[in-house]
C-alpha cells in the first residue's frame, strides 16, 4: 500500500511538473510575440517555419522597425533582405546556435550553363537599408571551393551585432560604395580576401579568424572619392595558420583603404603587412595604415614603405564613427 502511495505520488509530481512546463512553454511564447513582430520557428511554434517567409511578410518602405526572432535552429535558406524591405532586425536566440546557411560558390552553373559569380554565390543578401542582425551564425558551407561569400551587403546603414561569419574564400563581402556598416563584437573567418569590398565598414572588437593556409585579410575596393574603406578598431587577429603566412591587405581596386587600429595582431601576420596584388602603381594610391599595433604580428618595423602609421591627432580627429559614418551613428 505504502509502495502504491509512492508510485502515484511521483505520478502526479511528474505530471505536474509536464503541465507546469507546458503551461511555461506557452506563456514564453506568448511573451515573445509581444516582445517580436514575427517569430520564426522550425517547430511550428512561431509565425514562420523559415527565415525567408518571415522577410517575404515584412511591408515594404516600413518606418517603423520590425523585430524578427529566429529560433533556435539550422536554416538552409538563400535569403536576401531586398530593396526597400527597410527597418528589418533579426535577432537570433542565440549565436551558437542559430545558423543561417547555404551552399553556393562562384564557379557553380546556373540554369543556363554560366557561372553565378562571386555576387551571386551570397547565402545572406542584404539590399535594403537600415537593416541590424544580432546573435546570428551566417555560414557559406561549400568548402575551400573558391569565391563563396556567405553574407554580401549592397545596404545603406547596416548593423551586425555579435554575429558570427564562416566560410573560407569571400566570407564577407561589404559590396556598394555607398553603404556604411557597422560590425560589433563579431566573429570574422575565412582564408584569402574574406572580407572585402567597396563599402565603409567598421569591425569594432571584433575577432578576425584566419584558417591554415596562406592567404589575405582583406582586400577592399574603395572607390577614389569615398574617404574610409575597411577600418578595424581594437580587433583581435587570431589564427591556426604558420607564421608570417597572412598579409593584412591587397588592393583589389587601386584606391583601396583599409586602416587597422589599436589591434593585437598574432604571428601569422606578415612583418611587411601588406601586398600590392602585383599593381605597382596601386603603391601611390591605396591608402594602408596602422595605429598601435600590438602583438607578435603588430611589429611595424618592417612593413612596406608605401603604408602609413596613424599619428596620434589622426587618430583622433578622424578615426571616430561620428566622422566615419557622418550623418548616421549605429544604436546597437
Amino acid at each position: 500500500m505504502i509502495l502504491n502511495f509512492l508510485i502515484a505520488s511521483v505520478f502526479l509530481m511528474s505530471s505536474f511538473s509536464a503541465e507546469a512546463a507546458d503551461n511555461f512553454r506557452k506563456a514564453k511564447i506568448q511573451i515573445e510575440k509581444v516582445k517580436y513582430d514575427i517569430v520564426v520557428a522550425q517547430d511550428g511554434s512561431g509565425n514562420y517555419k523559415t527565415v525567408q517567409e518571415a522577410l517575404n511578410a515584412v511591408a515594404f518602405l516600413k518606418t517603423k522597425e520590425t523585430r524578427i526572432l529566429i529560433k533556435n535552429g539550422v536554416y538552409k535558406e538563400k535569403l536576401e533582405v531586398i530593396k526597400d524591405k527597410n527597418n528589418i532586425s533579426l535577432i537570433g536566440e542565440s549565436k551558437e546556435n542559430v545558423i543561417l546557411t547555404y551552399d553556393d560558390y562562384a564557379s557553380k552553373k546556373n540554369s543556363e550553363g554560366k557561372d553565378i559569380g562571386t555576387s551571386g554565390s551570397a547565402s545572406f543578401i542584404v539590399t535594403a537599408d537600415n537593416f541590424k542582425a544580432q546573435n546570428i551564425t551566417f555560414e557559406n558551407s561549400s568548402g575551400p571551393v573558391g569565391q563563396a561569400v556567405a553574407v554580401r551587403v549592397d545596404g545603406d546603414k547596416i548593423i551586425f551585432d555579435n554575429c558570427k561569419f564562416l566560410g573560407f574564400q569571400d566570407t564577407l563581402y561589404p559590396r556598394s560604395a555607398t553603404s556604411r556598416q557597422y560590425y560589433k563584437n563579431c566573429y570574422i573567418e575565412g582564408t584569402v580576401d574574406f572580407i572585402f569590398g567597396a563599402s565603409t565598414a567598421v569591425f569594432d572588437q571584433c575577432e578576425i579568424f584566419a584558417k591554415a593556409t596562406a592567404g589575405y585579410l582583406t582586400a577592399a575596393s574603395t572607390l577614389e572619392n569615398t574617404r574610409y574603406g575597411l577600418v578595424f578598431l581594437n580587433c583581435k587577429l587570431t589564427t591556426n595558420s604558420e607564421n608570417s603566412s597572412y598579409y593584412l591587405g591587397r588592393p583589389w581596386r587601386p584606391y583601396a583603404k583599409t586602416v587597422f587600429i589599436q589591434c593585437e595582431m598574432a604571428a601569422h601576420i606578415k612583418p611587411e603587412g601588406w601586398n600590392n596584388w602585383g599593381k605597382p602603381e596601386a603603391e601611390t594610391t591605396t591608402f594602408y595604415a596602422e595605429y598601435q599595433s600590438t602583438g607578435t604580428g603588430g611589429n611595424t618595423v618592417s612593413r612596406v614603405s608605401w603604408s602609413h602609421l596613424l599619428t596620434s591627432e589622426q587618430f583622433t580627429n578622424q578615426y571616430t564613427l561620428n566622422v566615419i559614418f557622418k550623418d548616421w551613428f549605429p544604436v546597437l
